[in-house]
C-alpha cells in the first residue's frame, strides 16, 4: 500500500487536474496520496536520474510449477470492515464507525440499498479539488478528522482520509495477509519477509506479529510514517521491522548484490510511478525484471512469493504465465486469480486486483 496506487486502483479517466501521485502508488502502493506509495511526482526543478540499463533476461530452464486456476480469494463483510453497497459507479463501505462513500469504475449495475442507506454516509470523495476541507472529501455530518481507529483481525491501525480516496488500507488483502500468516506459523523457523510496495503497513504488521523478521519498502517518506505509526498503535513496536524509503527496484537490486535473501516476498507494484529519485516505472516494461529479481532473492528454502496487480488492461493468465516462467526449476505451484470484495446487500462480488503466487 500501493502512487499511483491510485491511478491503478480506478482505470476510469480523471481530469488532468486529478492526475497526482499517491504516497502509496507512488513507486512504492499497494497503492498516491500525497506522494506516491512508494514513488512521487518530480518537480521540473530536479534532476532525473537516468534509468539504468534494463536486467538481460533468459528463460530458466527446468519444469514450470504447478497451476491452480482460476483461484478467487474473497473477502467477506465483517465486524472491521464491509462492502455495504456498491453501483453506479460507486460503493457504500464500512469502515469501523464510518461509513463511507468512494468512486468504483466496476459497479457498473444498479445499487442494491435504497437512497436513503447511502445518505447515512459519514464521508463521501468527491474528486472535487477547489472543495473545501481535508483532502477531496465531503463530510454531510460532522467534519471528520484525518485519521480514526481501525482493526483488522485484532490489529489496531489507523484510517485515513486520504487526498487521492484511498483510506490507509486495502481490505481485499486480507486474504493473502491470512495465507502469509498461516505459512510464518506453519514454518517453524525464523521467516524473513520483504514487502516491496508496502504502504502503510498491514502486511508487515500481520507477518510481523505472526513472528516473521520484516523488511517493509516503500518510496514514500509519508507512507513509512504512517506505517510507523500504526505499528505503535497496534502495540508491535517491539517486534523485528525495518521500515526503509527506497525505490522497490533499487532495494532489491541492492540486495542481491549483497546477499541477502527472504523466505517470503510480496510486491504490489502500481502500473505506473515514479521513485523518489525521478526513477520512472511502468509495469510491462519493468515488472518481468522485478520479478526475476524477487526470486533471485530468496532463500535456499523459500516459502511464498505474491504479486498483485491493480488496475491494467490484462488478464491474470498474463501475469500467471510470468510467475510460472520466473520460477521454472523450482518446483511448487502457481495459483492465480482475482481479489474480491463480497457485498453485503446482494451478494455480489467486486473483483479489485489480478494476483499471482508462487507457493512451495
Amino acid at each position: 500500500m500501493k502512487s499511483f496506487r491510485d491511478k491503478r486502483r480506478d482505470g476510469r479517466p480523471h481530469p488532468a487536474r486529478a492526475e497526482q501521485p499517491r504516497p502509496r502508488d507512488a513507486f512504492a502502493a499497494g497503492r498516491q496520496q500525497a506522494a506516491p506509495a512508494g514513488r512521487r511526482e518530480t518537480k521540473p526543478a530536479e534532476r532525473q536520474e537516468a534509468k539504468p540499463a534494463p536486467r538481460v533476461l533468459a528463460r530458466r530452464e527446468g519444469a514450470l510449477p504447478a497451476e491452480r486456476l482460476p483461484l478467487i480469494l474473497e473477502v467477506a463483510p465483517n465486524a472491521d470492515y464491509a462492502l455495504l453497497d456498491s453501483g453506479v459507479g460507486e460503493k457504500l463501505e464500512q469502515y469501523g464507525p464510518y461509513r463511507i462513500v468512494r468512486p468504483e469504475g466496476q459497479a457498473i449495475w444498479q445499487r442494491a440499498l435504497p437512497a436513503k442507506e447511502w445518505e447515512r454516509a459519514d464521508a463521501i470523495f468527491t474528486g472535487d479539488t477547489d472543495e473545501e476541507g481535508i483532502g477531496r472529501w465531503r463530510f454531510p455530518k460532522t467534519p471528520l478528522g484525518e485519521t480514526w481507529p481501525m482493526k483488522h483481525d485484532g490489529i489496531d491501525y489507523l484510517g485515513r482520509f486520504t487526498s487521492f480516496r484511498h483510506v490507509g488500507v486495502f481490505p481485499e488483502q486480507a486474504s493473502h495477509w491470512d495465507h502469509m500468516a498461516g505459512l510464518i506459523a506453519s514454518a517453524r523457523r525464523p521467516v524473513k519477509v520483504l514487502n516491496l510496495f508496502g504502504y502503510t503497513g498491514l502486511a508487515s504488521l500481520v507477518a510481523a506479529r505472526a513472528g516473521a523478521e520484516v523488511t517493509h519498502v516503500d518510496a514514500s517518506k509519508k507512507a513509512i510514517g504512517w506505517a510507523r505509526e500504526n505499528q505503535e498503535m497496534a502495540g508491535l513496536a517491539d517486534k523485528p521491522i525495518r521500515w526503509i524509503v527506497e525505490d522497490a527496484m533499487k532495494f532489491a537490486e541492492r540486495e542481491e548484490r549483497r546477499g541477502s535473501r527472504y523466505d517470503i516476498v510480496l510486491f504490489d507494484p502500481p502500473a505506473y510511478g515514479r521513485g523518489p529519485k525521478g526513477e520512472v516505472w511502468q509495469l510491462f516494461e519493468d515488472l518481468p525484471g522485478l520479478t526475476e529479481l524477487c526470486r533471485s532473492i530468496l532463500t535456499p528454502k523459500p516459502l511464498a512469493v505474491v504479486l498483485t496487480a491493480y488496475s491494467i488492461r490484462a488478464s491474470f493468465f498474463a501475469i500467471h504465465a510470468l510467475m510460472r516462467d520466473t520460477f521454472a526449476g523450482i518446483g511448487g505451484t502457481v495459483e492465480s486469480g482475482e481479489l474480491i470484495i463480497r457485498e453485503k446487500s446482494a451478494g455480489r462480488a467486486l473483483s479489485t486486483s489480478l494476483f499471482s503466487r508462487w507457493v512451495a
